[in-house]
């Protein structure tokens, strides 16, 4: 068997077009520009890389995108009180603080006072709990697992009735995750570093989500033929023959387990365009939200 390759190159330019024209429409119907604000702490290499890859797809989509950067030390005081600033701007309709803060902070304080209507990034305790309740609909959604859920649609990967594996429970991937394949129907098995067998729940998986960290863990004999795997991991691993010194890799060993899977997103070029691709979408809608309530 040889899967179906998900392009999330191909899906996340999608959304992309989607967004530009309403953001286009929307300056011409409104006067009306979205904004986008991040937030980061520190220099880390990896989070201000992130941060510039979303401040330029701001400026490709037509979206206004205003970054703020404070040093590694900066106190609970200082990060709470700029997002406190942003929530008052009425040209900021997105707030994103880039994730990991340094460990002095109190993340979870930073992301409660970040307004319900400016949290594009979705994991603002009330969206969160919104997700986790049936019948209930948070504001904005996670990106990344977002993201996953698009990239299965359109796929025509069937949820409903389908028996999900989630490796890995982080706040930002596994437990989102989980909530929205419930919500689509499927049966949600969580997997994690104490789950005892885990072959045994991926090999009963129609849908595999790795987002464990480890690189290539999973191989294509732990899946059961056919299954859809989205690989959310993105590790560097040594390879001398590699221009930089290194390769990217997910968490699923790609080779073995496209020979086993009817569908899978390669790693890069999976998972990872759909997150600034939903975040921009999420920006949009917090745009839609402010007009709305003019």
């Amino acid at each position: 068997m040889s899967a179906q390759i998900i392009d999330g190159k191909a899906v996340a330019a999608k959304v992309r077009d989607q967004v530009a024209v309403k953001v286009a429409e929307m300056k011409e119907k409104h006067n009306y520009t979205p904004g986008l604000a991040t937030v980061l702490v520190g220099e880390d290499p990896a989070s201000a890389t992130y941060v510039r890859s979303k401040q330029r797809m701001c400026e490709r989509l037509g979206i206004r995108s205003v970054g703020h950067t404070l040093p590694a030390d900066a106190s609970q005081e200082d990060v709470e009180s700029l997002v406190s600033q942003l929530n008052a701007d009425p040209e900021v309709n997105g707030i994103l603080v880039q994730l990991p803060l340094p460990k002095h902070l109190d993340e979870e304080a930073v992301l409660n006072s970040i307004s319900l209507e400016k949290d594009v990034d979705g994991f603002h305790p009330v969206n969160i709990g919104r997700l986790a309740m049936k019948g209930r609909e948070p504001l904005f959604i996670p990106c990344t697992p977002h993201g996953c859920m698009v990239l299965l649609e359109d796929a025509g990967v069937e949820t409903s009735g389908a028996e999900a594996v989630i490796v890995g429970r982080s706040n930002i991937v596994g437990l989102p995750m989980a909530m929205l394949l419930q919500k689509a129907n499927a049966t949600v098995t969580i997997c994690h570093s104490r789950t005892k067998d885990l072959v045994e729940h991926l090999k009963r998986a129609d849908i595999v989500v790795a987002a464990i960290g480890i690189p290539e863990m999973i191989k294509g004999d732990m899946l059961k033929p056919g299954t859809a795997v989205i690989d959310v991991g993105i590790n560097r691993v040594d390879d001398p023959e590699a221009k930089r010194g290194y390769r990217l890799v997910g968490d699923v060993d790609y080779d073995s387990a496209a020979e086993v899977a009817g569908a899978i997103t390669p790693v890069p070029g999976g998972v990872g365009p759909m997150t600034i691709a939903m975040l921009m979408q999420n920006t949009l809608r917090a745009a839609e939200i402010a007009i709305s309530k003019q």
